[in-house]
């Protein structure tokens, strides 16, 4: 798998592009109980840290693209 050695930013753009809300919603769930579980060692914490960043960028992304969606069709 080649995955890790792309570039950061393609992969970002990879995954808004797979997954929608609801996908990224489960995952930062899940992320978030094995944290409060201490199911995770440091370096996975970082990692996990790390991605959950990005997964809350990627739900706050699509919630401002729906709201501008339902804005333009309010006003249209």
């Amino acid at each position: 798998n080649t995955t890790g050695t792309r570039n950061p930013e393609v992969r970002d753009k990879e995954m808004s592009k797979q997954m929608n809300y609801e996908e990224a919603m489960a995952r930062l769930e899940t992320i978030v109980q094995q944290m409060e579980q201490g199911e995770l060692d440091i370096d996975s914490l970082a990692k996990q840290l790390t991605e959950a960043k990005k997964l809350i960028a990627l739900c706050e992304a699509k919630l401002t693209a729906a709201n501008d969606k339902i804005d333009k069709i309010l006003a249209g």
